[in-house]
């Protein structure tokens, strides 16, 4: 029964019903009536219709044939024909619904497709039109038999459109409940034509068994199966239509009957012929079981009194395809399917259809038994975000079915056994993921003075405990009741009935319950089809969230000062609507705007794809005491009143995402809104009382330490509301800035948190999980004002202070910064210099929160700051080299500001004249001068190039560097220092730096690579160049730095080469004569290189391996030619080789070797 209108819905069943083949006790008296196959004349679609089909359509909608059967005596044939006729389901959509998946989101049905469900109009109720057909094809989309959602022509239903449409479909045949015809598949270019025999049986409107020779293996029906349906509803008056077969049999004699068994044994002798003569042979004896039963089984006779009356599902493939989409693990498709399958059984819900119950269990079952829930539980990690969202999902499906308005008692019974069974096994997820839930349960909210209570102490709660919960609630209230019936139920005045308001002061109905929990209920209503009184209740509650708004409102006003005084609070609200299980807000807005939705194709999802936005109009709310109301501005309030609502941030990961995906989801519907005069009314009221609401908003002047953040809200509602109210919008946005937990003093109220207490600030901080999202989103809402801000002075300097106070990220104020420059210099316009300071300003805070920090971007934040100053113009250039100390480390200040301010490209970009440039240049060598002193081994070689045009500077710069060279500076650093001088034009300085950097270093006898080793070669070079002094002053500090041999005798070498003193010193006579080694200062470098090579020959004999002997030999050979530059030379080394003989005679090998090479 899927019509949307009918009053009691049909019970949802937890098992399949096998097909119906009740026997026939008696056939009813046959009379006269129309022929075989008789339908609807053409005529008659201009008539009204006949009592005899009003009559015939609601008892083959509402009972079991064989219940008419017993309840009267004779039942003339027209009126068991026109049964019979009306019985087969008349609403295409129903045959859709069990062949496709859905398209559009669950429960967002567009009026079109909630109202163009009925067939009950006329004869034309058998025949859909074409549009509305088209209209029920627009929402579909389906899975094939590989389970991939699927689009366009693939569609089963679709498919089977076309079928009928090309005359597919034939020899239609009904024969009492039973449809059967032969469906004939096109050839295709791999596959040849192919028959398809099909089968229905179906009973009071509904499929109850499908068959289809096509052997389709999947959760719906196959295309053939949806081309036969369609024909039957379609074309009536072309089916062939009979009576159940026990009718006509029952109007044969004897020979008549005979004959009809003998020639259908003879047409199908294989199949049939066993079968008959075992039915033979039973009903031949007397003591059979056959002989007990009175009558005999027709399957075309429809089902009897005790058969459950459901659609066809077939309950193997729903498990075997939830298996697989679960084993699939993360992936996208899988998901995606499953929330298809969460989808049909929302919409079977909504159709009233008790298969969606029990496809929901089968469901259920399978994720209970997915493997991954033992291991997840066995290594103590949680489940992924997505199997998280499905698991929801599925615990608010439950919620919905659990409280059907007109469920059965037993019904309700059986589930709350099923979920506790479910909830009571060890893998059943929690509710919150891994952390105990701070939750009230869904009947009543904890009481604030039962916040103190451990952790531990409070039940475990599973995602199946709000749905257990929800089992003990009911719909007897004569006030629910009345609220729900009628769009008139008001009073005159309060009213109060055991302590509960009512009314409110204008009469209309209150519902006081916990707001979750109602908003349940409403959930329930619409999606078991009761979309009149969902609205209804809706519109109640949020009655009473204005009434208790007002409330609290006029309680703050009272405690105002002394909270003010405080700047905290301990008032806020434990469970926060967004983020909630039931997704109370998300409830209300679906409820309300769903009435709203302009019926039009471009509204409708088609399944191409390309979902389109909504759009909405306005619809007066029943009762309203000013007409200036609509749902559609009730929507917008409560989904305001709803996030601005103050709350604690939830414990552990999965709730804290939760709610900012919950947020982001409710700001996306929000967005699809246009909005007009009385959205923006409406938007203007509620963000004026939440300003003004204190503690229990989240926009109120105190707030909790720990209260959820409006940032995300807030950005809706500054864009929504700056073209139509400015100054509103920024006093939003500018309230929503803050973010106390980041916060570093704690006022004396920010306490009362559960198992918490005085020590929620070290303990608490740390489960903040989502704080970086948080923080993002601050940001974004400060670049979305300081955008909307751009050329206003005041308004920028005000998000300014904002920013500076609230944002606690050095790499979210450098993004604000860089935002705030980007917009204040647009390519094809000129820059905006209020905005361009407000960039700057950031980026210097953001230099003062990195200067003693580490930070990865800190190189690139610097160039942009100097970039940034640049565009500002001199005095911002000036100020930053003037102040560099708290911006800057030396190093950054030296090499990187004052050299890019110093540069060719910046002084044309500001278009200096001759004073100009000279004050910035007398600025950045002052700054190169500090920052020397203060860092000479990092910033001297800089400082140095940054003076080269001052002389004064230059020499300051210059002996700084001497002073620091006996202390802090490296060899390394000292050698770079002098070969720049050198490359300045000063071979002096640079050699007296040379000798201090000598005097830092130490070479060791196998340090042949070391990197120094260029550095001594040029510092000897030049003192060589420069002449015998120079150079006899540099050999004493080789000899005493450098042992390593090689190195020596190539400084050696050399030095022999050429006469010194070829720098050509002016005042400097250079006799052109080549140095003799037996005199200084070469003897001493000489008679130190033969020492070298004789401790490293020494060194290297005590762990030398064969492997290395060749290589000593060479060795050997240089230290000969080092030798023999000695006058003596030749006898010095043939003693040094009789030595090595007799010190190392028992490496042989080797010794003869070095016979061999040196006698």
């Amino acid at each position: 029964m899927a019509e949307g209108r009918r009053d009691p819905p049909l019970h949802p069943l937890l098992s399949l019903p096998p097909a119906s083949k009740r026997p026939c006790l008696r056939p009813a008296p046959r009379g006269p009536g129309p022929g075989p196959g008789s339908g609807l004349s053409a005529s008659r679609h201009r008539s009204p219709e006949s009592l005899l089909d009003c009559a015939a359509k609601a008892v083959a909608e509402k009972w079991a044939f064989e219940r008419v059967e017993e309840r009267f005596e004779r039942i003339p044939e027209p009126v068991q024909r026109r049964i019979v006729y009306w019985s087969f389901p008349r609403n295409e959509k129903e045959i859709c619904m069990y062949s496709s998946f859905q398209c559009r989101v669950a429960g967002e049905e567009s009026p079109a497709a909630a109202t163009a469900t009925s067939g009950s109009g006329g004869a034309s109720s058998g025949a859909p039109t074409a549009a509305s057909a088209a209209a029920t094809t627009t929402t579909a989309a389906a899975v094939g038999t590989s389970g991939a959602v699927g689009t366009g022509d693939a569609l089963p239903f679709r498919r089977g459109i076309k079928l009928l449409e090309t005359g597919c479909v034939e020899n239609v045949l009904q024969v009492g409940f039973h449809l059967s015809g032969t469906v004939t598949e096109p050839a295709s270019p791999s596959e040849p034509e192919v028959t398809h025999k099909v089968a229905i049986s179906f009973d009071r409107c509904k499929i109850t068994s499908v068959t289809c020779g096509c052997g389709n293996r999947d959760i719906f029906y196959c295309a053939h199966v949806v081309a036969l349906s369609l024909y039957r509803i379609r074309k009536p008056e072309q089916v062939k239509l009979r009576l159940p077969i026990s009718e006509t049999l029952f109007q044969m004699n004897r020979d008549q009957l005979q004959k009809l068994v003998q020639y259908l044994i003879t047409a199908h002798h294989t199949e049939v012929l066993p079968t008959a003569q075992k039915l033979a042979d039973e009903i031949l004896s007397s003591n059979s079981e056959i002989n007990q039963v009175h009558g005999a089984p027709d399957p075309t006779a429809g089902a009897s009194i005790d058969d459950d009356n459901c659609w066809h599902l077939d309950e193997d493939q729903v498990r075997e395809q939830v298996k697989q989409f679960l084993s699939q693990g993360g992936y996208y498709g899988s998901g995606k399917q499953l929330n298809s399958m969460f989808a049909k059984v929302r919409e079977m819900l909504r159709m009233r259809d008790s298969n969606g119950a029990r496809m929901l269990t089968l469901i259920t079952e399978q994720f209970m038994a997915d493997p991954r829930l033992s291991l997840w539980r066995q290594q103590g990690t949680g489940m992924t975000d997505k199997c998280r969202q499905l698991w929801d999902e599925l615990g608010a499906l439950w919620v919905c079915v659990v409280l059907n308005p007109h469920c059965k008692g037993e019904e309700k019974s059986g589930w709350v056994k099923q979920l506790k069974k479910w909830s009571d096994m060890d893998v059943c997820p929690l509710e919150d993921g891994n952390y105990g839930s701070e939750l009230p349960n869904i009947t009543n909210a904890l009481p604030q003075s039962h916040l103190a209570q451990d952790s531990l102490s409070r039940p475990r709660r599973t995602v199946f405990s709000r749905a257990v919960e929800a089992c003990s609630l009911h719909w007897q209230g004569s006030h629910l009741q009345r609220i729900i019936s009628s769009d008139y139920y008001m009073s005159a005045s309060y009213h109060r009935d055991q302590d509960r308001l009512l009314f409110n002061p204008q009469g209309l109905p209150l519902w006081l319950d916990h707001v979750p929990t109602a908003c349940a209920r409403v959930d329930a209503l619409r999606s078991h089809g009761y979309s009149r009184e969902a609205l209804r209740l809706a519109v109640a509650i949020i009655n009473t969230l204005r009434l208790l708004q007002q409330r609290e409102m006029d309680i703050y006003k009272h405690q105002k000062k002394e909270l003010l005084q405080r700047g905290l609070t301990t008032t806020t609200n434990l469970e926060g609507w967004v983020g909630h299980p039931l997704d109370p807000i998300g409830c209300l807005f679906a409820t309300l705007t769903e009435t709203c939705r302009v019926d039009d194709d471009s509204t409708m999802d088609t399944g191409d794809g390309e979902a389109r936005s909504p759009v909405y109009q306005h619809v007066p709310v029943w009762g309203s005491p000013d007409g200036g109301e609509s749902y559609l501005t009730l929507a917008l309030e409560v989904t305001l009143m709803g996030m601005g609502q103050q709350r604690i941030m939830p414990e552990g990961l999965y709730a804290q995402d939760k709610v900012c995906r919950n947020e982001e989801q409710i700001v996306a519907k929000l967005q699809e809104l246009e909005l007009d005069e009385l959205l923006v009314q409406t938007l203007r009221k509620q963000a004026l009382q939440l300003l003004e609401a204190g503690p229990f908003s989240g926009l109120g002047e105190v707030i909790h330490r720990e209260s959820v953040p409006m940032h995300t809200f807030t950005k809706y509602l500054f864009s929504a509301l700056l073209p139509h109210d400015t100054d509103l919008a920024y006093k939003v946005a500018l309230r929503a800035m803050r973010l106390p937990v980041l916060e570093s003093s704690v006022g004396s109220g920010d306490v009362g948190h559960p198992h918490h207490g005085i020590s929620i600030v070290p303990s608490r901080y740390p489960r903040w999980f989502t704080l970086g999202h948080l923080e993002s989103q601050q940001c974004e809402l400060a670049s979305t004002m300081l955008t909307a801000a751009k050329g206003d002075m005041l308004r920028l300097r005000t998000v300014l202070e904002a920013i500076q106070k609230n944002i606690h990220s050095s790499s979210l104020i450098y993004k604000l910064a860089q935002d705030a420059f980007k917009i204040a210099t647009p390519a094809d316009s000129p820059a905006d210099i209020t905005l361009l300071n407000v960039a700057l300003e950031l980026g210097l805070q953001v230099m003062r929160m990195t200067l003693s920090t580490l930070n990865w971007r800190r190189r690139e934040m610097v160039r942009w700051l100097v970039t940034c100053a640049t565009e500002v113009g001199l005095r911002a250039l000036v100020s930053i080299l003037q102040g560099w100390y708290t911006l800057f480390t030396p190093t950054e200040a030296t090499s990187i500001v004052a050299a890019t301010v110093m540069s060719h490209n910046t002084i044309l970009r500001l278009s200096l004249d001759y004073p100009q440039r000279e004050e910035l240049a007398s600025c950045a060598r002052t700054l190169a001068l500090q920052c020397a002193m203060k860092d000479p081994q990092n910033c001297a070689l800089s400082a140095l190039t940054l003076c080269e045009k001052d002389h004064i500077a230059f020499e300051t710069a210059y002996q700084i560097v001497i002073d620091a060279a006996s202390t802090g500076m490296t060899y390394s650093q000292l050698f770079t220092i002098a070969r720049y001088m050198e490359h300045r034009g000063y071979p002096l300085r640079s050699f007296k730096l040379a000798s201090l950097a000598m005097t830092h270093l130490n070479l060791a006898y196998n340090q042949d690579t070391h990197p120094a080793i260029n550095d001594v070669l040029w510092a000897c070079a030049l003192s060589h160049s420069l002449g015998k002094n120079e150079l006899a002053a540099i050999i004493p500090l080789v000899v005493k730095s450098v042992h390593c041999a090689t190195v020596l005798s190539d400084i050696l070498r050399r030095c022999t080469m050429t006469a010194p003193g070829l720098a050509g010193i002016p005042g400097r006579r250079n006799s052109g004569k080549l140095m003799s080694t037996d005199k200084a200062p070469l003897r001493q470098l000489l008679d130190a290189t033969i020492s070298a090579y004789i401790n490293t020959t020494h060194s290297r004999l005590t762990h030398i391996s064969p492997r290395h002997y060749g290589e000593f030999i060479e060795f050997l050979s240089k230290a000969r030619e080092t030798f023999l530059l000695a006058q003596d030379g030749h006898i010095q080394f043939a003693q040094f080789i009789d030595n090595l003989k007799q010190i190392y005679k028992g490496k042989k090998k080797l010794m003869m070797l070095v016979r061999e090479r040196f006698g």
